[in-house]
């Protein structure tokens, strides 16, 4: 049994349509109406048009997000209430844009538990996994199973530690490459006699039918990715996370399907030696830029000042000066780059991390959007005090880099 990292995703959406089969949860009702006291906020835009379809197609302006908790750490995640009130924030208006989102998952493995009345693992289990005969698939670590589950492997070759996020129904699932393959073959719509019809052949259709545009001639459903090569359709999923790559590729035409499962990361490549071309400024950007970052718990004033040479200086608070890195505007709007910094929220103390932001100019005079604290960059590095000891375990040598994104709003007027 293999860790699917976000192969999780298409398993997630389609325990969330036995639901819509059931009658207990609408795609297109919002998705605050079926979460508790938590709900998640619109910085911009309608709250109420984050319906559940936009969450599960990664268009209602949730942010980029993961967290990942290492069992050698005394850090463990948050309830997903919490999650919620930290992170769950539109920073761009539902249907604007396609941005991929852990959290988003991760709110929907939560509206499960809570419309079903069973915990997520206990629901994939029984009304997803053994009605499809998955009998090596797992949403929990389980006692019978835990000696068929693979060890992860780092980039240097040593096992990694377990660990836990706060968004289970994007990452958390293990299978083995027979479930998979059974698991494609329902989506095929091939009906194995052994298998309950949990779902109809038209929700099935519905989830590859593609209803967000990520560009590149790529489309998302419910929890699928389709693209048309060479004019045949694929419907898709790969995963990456530490200690994991994985990737499931369906061609429904030719009932086709490829399984590739990795208890390792990619090795890193070494790109080519090249410096990026100077960046120019388009003219509507130049100048400065005040407004604030509103982190859950505060606000930060925050200063760009863009000038026509392309720097970029960058004022946070009473902290250092400094410059933008990287800095690049998109053609539909988006200012980009990354810098040093701190947003200040206790969740970052876990890492060293950068700061990045993706900002986009809205009506000549904001720029408003996500600031993301960014501990991302996979390997290991000595853990030194940074990680306190775990009552029970010796005090960890070495720590995983790659801990969170963790994604705050931020809005500039300019001056």
């Amino acid at each position: 049994m293999y860790s699917l990292a976000s192969i999780s995703k298409p398993m997630t959406a389609t325990a969330l349509m036995t639901l819509v089969k059931a009658g207990k949860i609408d795609l297109d009702k919002p998705v605050n109406d079926y979460l508790g006291s938590a709900k998640i906020r619109a910085r911009i835009g309608d709250v109420d048009q984050a319906t559940v379809r936009r969450v599960a197609n990664h268009s209602s302006g949730l942010p980029e997000h993961y967290q990942f908790f290492y069992d050698d750490e005394p850090w463990r995640p948050p309830s997903a209430d919490e999650t919620i009130l930290r992170f769950g924030n539109l920073l761009t208006a539902p249907g604007e844009y396609f941005r991929y989102s852990n959290l988003g998952y991760g709110i929907l493995s939560y509206i499960i538990s809570r419309v079903s009345g069973l915990t997520y693992a206990d629901y994939m289990r029984q009304e997803v996994f053994l009605k499809l005969g998955l009998s090596r698939t797992s949403a929990a670590p389980t006692p019978e199973l835990n000696e068929y589950q693979a060890v992860r492997y780092g980039e240097d070759g040593l096992p990694i530690a377990p660990y836990e996020f706060d968004h289970d129904g994007a990452s958390v699932v293990y299978s083995s490459v027979h479930d998979l393959l059974r698991f494609a073959m329902f989506h095929h719509k091939l009906h194995l006699p052994d298998q309950v019809a949990i779902l109809p052949d038209d929700l099935i259709d519905a989830m590859q039918m593609p209803t967000m545009d990520e560009g590149a001639g790529e489309g998302y459903g419910i929890g699928w990715d389709i693209s048309h090569d060479s004019g045949t359709t694929v419907v898709s999923h790969s995963g990456g996370m530490p200690g994991v790559a994985t990737w499931l590729r369906i061609v429904p035409s030719e009932k086709l399907t490829v399984v590739v499962l990795s208890n390792a990361e990619k090795p890193a490549l070494n790109p080519p030696s090249s410096s990026p071309g100077d960046f120019i400024p388009p003219k509507e950007i130049i100048g400065l830029w005040k407004g604030k970052i509103a982190t859950y718990q505060s606000d930060i004033p925050f200063t760009l000042r863009v000038e026509s040479s392309g720097d970029i200086h960058v004022e946070l608070g009473n902290q250092l000066k400094t410059l933008l890195n990287r800095p690049r505007f998109s053609s539909d709007g988006f200012l980009r780059g990354v810098f040093a910094g701190s947003i200040g929220v206790p969740d970052t103390a876990r890492r060293p991390y950068i700061l990045s932001l993706n900002l986009k100019l809205r009506n000549g005079n904001v720029l408003n959007g996500a600031i993301s604290a960014r501990a991302d960059e996979s390997g290991t590095m000595p853990a030194f005090d940074l990680v306190p000891a775990v009552a029970g375990q010796p005090r960890p040598g070495r720590i995983q880099k790659q801990a969170f994104i963790l994604t705050q709003w931020t809005e500039l007027s300019k001056q």
